[in-house]
């Protein structure tokens, strides 16, 4: 294959510092072509007649960086197939150079070799100049697709690529989602070279301190304050662990997944309750209790051996790619009603086809009101049910009195109890034809009895008196008096 690229790294400091090989080469090519002229190598080279074609024009044309190397590696592409090129990369060709890994993808679809010619990388200046050790834990990322996940505080962490102060704002910004604002970064700029400068400077002014130059990294020490790390989903899987560990709290190391079961249910109806008082703050905390028994939950099945919290995400990961084929496959979905037929077709397949009972699973898990909704929805999908209210009220009627006669019969009886559960089910279905969520409606009744009685109190204490000192008529006055105030 006679069409070839052949790719050098400059290195990332002066001439003095240049492998003599790629010294060499750069002196003999006649067809060389350098990213970027804006390299402190370049200028000591010209001065002995280098000769070359760099594409910082390109860089002008474009507003997004891929665009500028899609261009870069078509015009590269393009060259080679006329004969042999080199092409120069500042640092180590195959470390941050975006351009080289799509020439290592299309070139041999263009009938191009590629070869990796060598060059010094960034990283052991940025090393030395910063006197860091990577084997204490090091990430290398790049500035201008910088995401919040691939952050690893605990980790010496260098950010490449930041070009210019819209790279650098981008940056600050992704690093105040989990870090201080007046976090101390460094910013370094031409490391190894006898240009090099080193600057720290809080993170709020990262991207007001930075200069045009590709030669720039932000540097961001690894977090020693451990409260700064609480954002990390690992740092609470770490105290969670270290909670049940053999120095761990009493409480939570005799917890069992059945010892548990009651105060997820508690935090589940806590943060409904937020949510129906649109109490931000409060979701935020409620959110946390319900995430803290998911990881607990969790964590008992990696003391015991069984799972650990990697198997659940992995889980319901993979459930969410598998039943939005409309959005990680190439199934279209229009409406809701679309997307829940394909939820509820590929929750068959995965079950091993149609359950034995429309009423299987239908519920599971529920608290009793909701699981009887959902049970009644089930059928009335193959027509079991009332086309009218006006039937469910008479249900209703007839199951009071039901419940009326057998509590006269026999009291307090399980019969009593079946009867009261008959009437409570109508009432759900009335309900599910009204599109009003029992549940809901029940907690809302709950709240409006909370605040009326709470009157009642204030009331009682405006007087001098303790509620129980009061006969029911004057109760049920300040009752009224609640309610006329729209408590």
């Amino acid at each position: 294959m006679t069409n070839k690229i052949t790719i050098i790294g400059l290195g990332a400091g002066d001439v003095d510092q240049l492998p003599l090989g790629v010294y060499k080469r750069l002196k003999q090519e006649e067809n060389l072509f350098l990213r970027t002229k804006e390299h402190p190598v370049v200028p000591a080279l010209e001065a002995e007649g280098l000769r070359y074609h760099s594409f910082d024009a390109i860089y002008e044309k474009h507003s997004q960086f891929a665009e500028v190397y899609e261009e870069i590696t078509e015009t590269l592409l393009a060259e080679a197939q006329g004969g042999p090129i080199t092409y120069a990369v500042p640092g180590h060709p195959l470390i941050a150079e975006r351009t080289v890994q799509l020439l290592l993808e299309r070139g041999p679809e263009r009938g191009v070799r590629i070869e990796i010619g060598g060059g010094q990388s960034f990283l052991d200046a940025m090393f030395q100049a910063l006197a860091i050790d990577p084997i204490e834990g090091f990430q290398l990322l790049d500035g201008t697709g910088l995401y919040r996940d691939s952050l690893l505080l605990n980790n010496h962490t260098i950010i490449g690529q930041v070009y210019d102060s819209f790279v650098a704002s981008e940056v600050k910004l992704t690093l105040m989602e989990k870090l201080p604002d007046d976090y101390n970064v460094f910013i370094v700029t031409a490391a190894g070279s006898k240009d090099e400068v080193i600057r720290r400077v809080p993170l709020y002014e990262l991207d007001r301190e930075m200069e045009l130059s590709n030669l720039t990294s932000v540097y961001v020490p690894p977090v020693s304050d451990e409260e700064i790390r609480y954002k990390d989903f690992s740092k609470f899987r770490e105290i969670i662990a270290q909670l049940r560990g053999p120095d761990g709290c009493p409480w939570d190391k005799k917890q069992t997944h059945q010892s548990l079961k009651k105060y997820l249910i508690e935090e589940a109806y806590e943060l409904i309750e937020a949510i129906d008082n649109d109490d931000i703050d409060h979701m935020i905390e409620e959110l946390g209790d319900v995430l803290l028994q998911v990881v607990l939950h969790a964590q008992i099945g990696e003391d015991e051996g069984y799972f650990t919290i990697d198997d659940v995400i992995e889980g319901i990961s993979a459930k969410m790619v598998r039943r939005h084929p409309h959005v990680f496959g190439d199934k279209t979905a229009e409406n809701e009603e679309e997307v829940m037929k394909h939820w509820q077709e590929i929750k068959e397949q995965e079950k091993g086809g149609a359950p034995k009972s429309l009423l299987e699973g239908a519920g599971k898990g529920l608290p009793n009101l909701l699981k009887a909704a959902e049970l009644q929805k089930a059928a009335a999908k193959v027509g079991f049910d009332w086309n009218t209210v006006a039937p469910i009220l008479e249900k209703v009627k007839e199951e009071i009195g039901e419940l009326a006669e057998e509590i006269a019969q026999a009291g307090n009886s399980d019969d009593a109890m079946l009867e009261f559960g008959d009437l409570l089910f109508a009432l759900v279905n009335f309900a599910r034809h009204y599109d009003i969520n029992p549940e809901e409606a029940l907690f809302k009744a709950n709240q409006k009895f909370m605040r009326r009685f709470a009157y009642i109190e204030e009331k009682a204490a405006e007087n001098g008196r303790p509620v129980s000192d009061y006969h029911l008529e004057e109760l049920d006055k300040f009752w009224d008096e609640a309610k006329a105030k729209g408590l």
